[in-house]
């Protein structure tokens, strides 16, 4: 079992209020642990307008466009779509939400700056990594943050 700090009910809370905050990304959340120095978490980005599939071509995505001397700029649309409906997005928004309310306690928090993503491919991935997730408090003594 693991007890949260106020810092971990911040997370906790912060977590299960993103498919709230983002219904237009058409967010699920899977399993999902925070520990006392990091955070495991499954979230299911469904299909929504930001990720649909296109409805041209490929090749018509990318779509240059130069004067007919060659000289000027050329105009360039993102073929990924609005970099602010994506995963990033979410984790930015998630530890920008737990920091605000930390800071709020004065307490002394920080997240690192960068966090580890893995795309789950099938059923049995899934399965593992959420098997995983579950079990992760009953190795915290193992880790070489525990504090005994």
């Amino acid at each position: 079992m693991m007890y949260l700090s106020d810092i971990g009910k911040i997370a906790e809370q912060e977590w299960i209020k993103t498919p709230a905050i983002r219904p237009d990304m058409n967010l699920t959340l899977g399993e999902f642990v925070v520990m006392p120095n990091h955070f495991h978490g499954i979230i299911i980005i469904g299909e929504n307008s930001y990720n649909a599939p296109f409805p041209f071509p490929v090749e018509t995505r990318c779509i240059a466009s130069l004067p007919e001397t060659g000289t000027g700029t050329g105009k360039f649309v993102n073929q990924f779509g609005p970099q602010s409906k994506n995963l990033a997005s979410i984790m930015r928004g998630f530890k920008s939400a737990v920091t605000k309310n930390a800071r709020c306690m004065q307490a002394d928090f920080a997240w690192q700056s960068r966090y580890h993503d893995h795309i789950i491919r099938n059923e049995t991935s899934f399965h593992n990594i959420s098997q995983y997730i579950k079990n992760n408090p009953l190795h915290w003594q193992k880790d070489t943050f525990y504090n005994r």
